[in-house]
This record gives structure tokens, sequence and C-alpha cells, in this order.
């Protein structure tokens, strides 16, 4: 509890003479070691130390730091504090025993010595303690210290500073100093956590090393660096943000390794691990914990590698997955690693020689030093991703095309909007056994949003994409569901008409077309650049029957509901959002309320079906979602999507036409029965009928 009694009541007291002297009084001699001892700061401080440096300690306490200093050979030491009391305390402890070493009172905002006259001011915890917070009365007071700092360093000299880097802090120290035109290098302790004498740190310690340079006309240029391991070179970085942001994610692992060796049951976390050239994230580490798996000397820990490309799959991507993926590989705890796609690697060898220091670092407590950790991966390899393109939509934001090697030496095609690359927006599988080019880039023509249908686009060469492969569960799913139409076996010869509202890469609507013979399929996108992708990329091509408009879909399906009641047979939703800060990604919220829904009925005939995609994370807003489906549609079924967010929902307005879910599964087979005529491609890996065996009534 006398830890407790010794924090001030605010942190801006920590700034104060009076709250120091209470500090001192109550405290005693024994000495309070803020961010540990000199033993633990040793290695990085005696790199920045000479003998004979005239070295300032500012806000020294009752810290033993200066005695230890003196006593391994740094005698040309001057401390000061603004307590009298610990100057007195501390003056009268050294001066038979260290004579050359004194002790002041001061403050470090407005210190009485001369310009240049120090090599050396060494600040353990003081920064930290002045800087509470970043509002702008602190940061001058800051600023006050660090102009004090710098008048009395002579050039070449170092201000050597040990701290938390709270972010504030760090932000202030660095953008101060660089702008000065000093030297800036941070250094980690150690790869453990710092103790105090007292107490523990979750959070590492880092020492500043700020070194004062003679200022060079018209030069820009800042020295930036970043040292963690003891023996490693400092890592040079070209922007604050990127040194910043390579300094937080040291905390946050530290912060994790604290986490597991406190609560090793913990469940599925992670962290970045960012490349040291320029600070960009290079591994994201999922430590899962499987207390299923029944302990054994061999089994404890394990590190799987996941092949790249196939981090989005359900078993690498979600935490669920992640634990079937412990237990079925027998492990108690299992790191996975999934490569980044903006980052080049060589090979597993060489991804192991990189990461084994780091993960051994998030091993189980009780792990033997000596034992051998294996490295897993899917067939031994870290996979063969290909970006074949990179571009920007106005409304998308950046995206890439990439094809990855999947399974059985398939090749597989992914559309990724850079705002959510954990998540691929639309797949297909390449029918060639390598990745295939792309179409060279043709002009880009500037196109207005509008609802005139998209005349077919011009292809130079057709992509070798597999048009009878529905790699999405959902798309399956939602094809399933058309056997809610009358006469399912007789589908594929009869008309129909469908609006298809989102394209993506257009696997849904392309296959609608090719299978159904006789329907009419429309497809409404509002992004021109998403069109250009679907045709570029995923074979897509629009026609008499299948034509695309440019428009935004709640626009357009008000207009058709008032002028054309009644026109469809099937009427899809299979559009995200942009919003990440709702816990619905598919669809955009408007596109579930209750008027909306209501000319989305207003278009469907009278036995038509409304199939809609929706991918909700918050159970209460489902729960809206559904009760706003049931007040337009009275017969409503869900078919949730095994290892995956997404849920199908097939909706229709007359509750007569109800099959009970055996009906429907065996009306579904009949649909795919019908779609598999001769001459006509399809694939026999997966099953249509399936997608319905876990339908159920809402």
């Amino acid at each position: 509890m006398e830890g407790l009694r010794l924090l001030p009541r605010r942190a801006q007291e920590f700034g104060s003479a009076g709250y120091w002297e209470r500090f001192f009084r109550e405290r005693g001699e024994r000495a309070f070691e803020w961010y540990g001892e000199w033993e633990e700061l040793r290695e990085p401080l005696e790199r920045y130390l000479r003998p004979r440096d005239s070295i300032l300690v500012v806000g020294c306490g009752n810290s033993e730091m200066s005695e230890q200093l003196y006593d391994v050979g740094y005698q040309s030491i001057v401390n000061v504090d603004i307590s009298e009391m610990v100057v007195k305390q501390m003056g009268e402890r050294s001066a038979h025993l260290r004579p050359k070493m004194s002790y002041l009172v001061m403050d470090v905002l407005q210190m009485d010595f001369p310009d240049g006259c120090f090599q050396v001011v060494l600040d353990k915890g003081t920064l930290d303690a002045l800087l509470t917070d970043g509002e702008e009365a602190t940061l001058a007071r800051a600023e006050r210290m660090f102009a004090e700092i710098g008048r009395v360093l002579q050039f070449g000299g170092r201000y050597l500073c040990v701290s938390l880097a709270q972010a504030h802090v760090l932000k202030a120290a660095m953008e101060y100093f660089s702008k000065e035109g000093w030297m800036v290098r941070i250094h980690q302790t150690s790869g453990k956590e710092a103790t105090t004498s007292e107490s523990e740190f979750a959070l590492p310690v880092f020492v500043y090393v700020m070194t004062k340079m003679k200022p060079v006309p018209g030069s820009a240029s800042r020295i930036l660096e970043l040292c963690v391991e003891k023996h490693d070179k400092p890592v040079r970085f070209s922007s604050l943000e990127h040194l910043i942001e390579a300094v937080k994610e040291r905390q946050q692992y530290a912060l994790l390794r604290s986490q597991l060796t406190k609560n090793p049951g913990t469940g599925d976390v992670s962290l970045d691990l960012c490349s040291k050239d320029g600070g960009q994230a290079r591994y994201t580490l999922h430590v899962v914990h499987c207390p299923a798996v029944k302990v054994s000397r061999d089994n404890r820990f394990a590190i799987f590698i996941i092949p790249q490309g196939r981090e989005t799959e359900w078993l690498f991507g979600t935490e669920e997955g992640r634990k079937q993926l412990a237990a079925s590989a027998g492990f108690r705890r299992l790191v996975t690693v999934a490569l980044h796609w903006d980052q080049h690697y060589e090979s597993m060898e060489a991804i192991q020689a990189e990461l084994s220091e780091k993960v051994m670092e998030l091993a189980p407590p009780g792990l033997q030093a000596q034992q051998k950790v294996p490295f897993l991966s899917v067939g031994g390899d870290i996979g063969i991703r290909t970006i074949q393109h990179r571009d920007t939509s106005s409304l998308s934001g950046e995206y890439i095309i990439e094809d990855v090697k999947g399974d059985d030496a398939r090749y597989f095609r992914h559309l990724i909007f850079l705002s959510n690359r954990n998540v691929v927006q639309s797949e297909a599988r390449l029918s060639c056994g390598a990745p295939c080019k792309g179409n060279k880039k043709s002009k880009k023509k500037k196109k207005a949003a509008s609802s005139d249908p998209v005349k077919p686009a011009e292809v130079t060469t057709s992509l070798s994409v597999d048009k009878s492969y529905l790699c999405c569960a959902h798309h399956r799913a939602m094809v399933a569901g058309l056997c809610l139409l009358k006469n399912p076996e007789r589908l594929p010869e009869v008309p129909i008409r469908v609006l298809v509202i989102g394209l993506g890469g257009g696997s849904l609507p392309l296959f609608i077309h090719d299978y159904f013979l006789q329907s009419t399929v429309e497809v409404v996108e509002i992004d021109p650049a998403i069109l250009e992708v679907a045709t570029r990329w995923f074979g897509f091509s629009v026609g008499d029957r299948l034509k695309v408009y440019i428009a935004d879909g709640l626009v357009h399906v008000s207009g058709l509901a008032a002028e054309a009641p009644s026109s469809y047979d099937v009427v899809m939703f299979d559009v995200d959002s942009k919003d990440a800060a709702v816990g619905m990604s598919c669809p955009p919220p408007a596109f579930v309320e209750k008027p909306f829904l209501q000319k989305v009925r207003a278009l469907l005939k009278t036995e038509g079906v409304f199939i809609l995609n929706l991918v909700c994370r918050d159970a209460k807003l489902r729960d809206t979602v559904l009760a706003a489906l049931k007040e337009v549609f009275p017969l409503l079924y869900a078919r949730r999507i095994e290892g995956e967010v997404n849920e199908i929902l097939f909706c229709q307005q007359q509750s007569r036409c109800k099959l009970p879910p055996a009906e429907l599964r065996a009306s579904a087979r009949v649909l795919e029965k019908a779609l598999q005529q001769p001459g006509r491609a399809w694939d026999s890996t997966y099953i249509l009928a399936d997608m319905l065996e876990a339908v159920q009534l809402v």
C-alpha cells in the first residue's frame, strides 16, 4: 500500500517540487529506481559515456545510478533535483566517498550552468515525470527543458533519456530534437520487461540518444535510428512516423509477452512484426492456446507458416479456424505466421532464421531452452503469390489483384481492397496450371455514374478463368436458393429476370447467365473501376442477356420500384459496406431498412425470391435486420455459411410458398441435376444442393 500512498492524485504533480519533497520525506533514505538499476541499463548507456565526460544528471532523486557510475570510473558528475531534501540527503551520503561528485538544488527548466559545459546529460525518468500529457502547457514545459539541455550541452554532446516511451512523450522528444538537427537514436534496453527494485513494468524501457550536431546550411536530412538488439546495427528510418511506429510495435510485442506469461491460457492474441528497413508490417502473428490438447514434452509449442495468399482462408484467418488448426496439429500453443503481400520472402529456411529468436519469446513458460521447436506449413513451402495488378478506385480505395497457389497446385485469383486486406472481395479459380497474365491495360476513359447499361467491353485476350466454378460458398448458396422458384427442374430453360446489386468479380451473375440459359441478368454496381476489374481480370463480359448499370443501388432500386413493379423473379444483394465502424460489413445498413425492403418487395413477382448475403458481427444489429425482413417478407429462410461470417437469407412474400427444410433441400437437388446438362462444364468437387443442408426457417 505504500507505493499507492506515494503516487500523486494528479499526474501533473510529478512536476511539482512540493510533491517530490513529500515523496522523499515519506520514502526515507531507501533508493527508488525508476525504470531499472545500473546493471540493467549499463549496456546501452556505456556506448555513449566516456570516463572523461562531464556528466549532468537531471532529476537525480535518490537513485543510486550516479553513485554506481562514479564507482565504475565516471567521476565528473553533477546531479540536480528540485527537492532540497533529496539533494541534501544524497550530498551527505557521497561527500566523503565520492568527493568529485556534486548535488545541487536546481530546476531543469531554468538551470544556472553556462552554455556548452557538459558532454552528457543523463535523464532517468525525469522527462516522463514532467511530460504527463499532451496538453499545450505541458508540452511548453517540456520544450523549455529540451532547450535548457541543448544550451548546456557541447556540440557532439549526448542527451541520454531513459523512458517508457509513452506515445506523447516519444512524439514530443523526437519532433523537437530532429527539427533542431540532432541525431536521434533509440535503444530498447533488453528483450525482457524492465523491472524496478519494487515492481515490474509490462512495457519495455528505452533510451533516447540525442546527439547535438552543428547545423549544416541547406541540409534537410535527419538521422533517425532504432536499435533493438545488443549486437544488431541500428536500423535507419526515413520518417519520424516510421520510427515511432516501430517503437510502438516493440511495446505491443512486450505487452503480448507479458500477457502470455501471466495468463498462459489467454485466447487468440495477435501482433504485427515490422520490417527493419521500412517499418512496414512484414509478419502478422497469432498466438493460439489450445487447452484441449494434452500436454507432452514435444507438443507444447510450434510455429505454423501460412502459405502466401491463404491468410484469408477460414482455417488461418479466423480465431475458430486457428484453434482447429492447433488442435489438429496437436500443439498446446501454436503461433501462426501470415506473410504480407507487399513483402519479399526468399524461402521457408530464410523465414525460420528471421523469426526464430522472436517467436521463441512467445513460447509457454517452462519450455526448455535447448528444446527444438518445429516450424510447420502446408506442403512444406511458403506458397506462391503473384501480384498481377494494383490500382486505386475513387470509391473503393486502393486494391490489388493477386494470383495465389492453393491446394492441389491450383491457382486462384483474388480481388482485395487494402482498406480491408483480411477479406478476399472476389475470388476465381484459374483453369491454367500457373499464374496467368492479365490483359494489357487499356487507356481509361472517364465515365460519369449513371443508370445507362454499359456496352460490352473489348477484351483483347481471354483470361483463363474457370467460369464453371463458384469459389465463394455464399455464392453457391445464393444460386441454390433459386430452387424456391416454381418448377426448379425447368429453370435452366424458362425465362427468368434477375437483378443483382453488387458486381465484385462478376462470378455470381456470370454463372446465372451461363447456366440459366433463358435468364436476363441485370447488375447494379456503383464503382466503375470494379466493372473494369471484373472484365479485365475475372473473365466477366456483358451481352444481350447480361447488363451492368453503373449506379447507386439504393437509387436504382427505388426508381425501378416506381417504374416497373412486379418485374423480377429474383433480386439478389451481394454488396459490401465501406463503413468499417458499423458491425455489418454486408450490405450497407440502408439496404436493410424497412422502407427500402418494401421497395425490393414491390420489384418482385408474387412468387419471386429475394436473396440477401448478410455479414453481421453485431448480434443485436442482426436481430434488427431479421425483424425488418420478417415484417416485409413473411417467409424467411436462413443459411449460415460454415467457416465464414456470411449468412444467406432467402425471403418470399407469400407464406403459402413455404417448403419444409427437407423439401427445400430436395428441390435444390432437382435444380442442380437440371443444371448439369451434356456439353456444359460442371465442377463436381462440390454439390450445390449441400449449401441448403443446414437451412432453417426463421
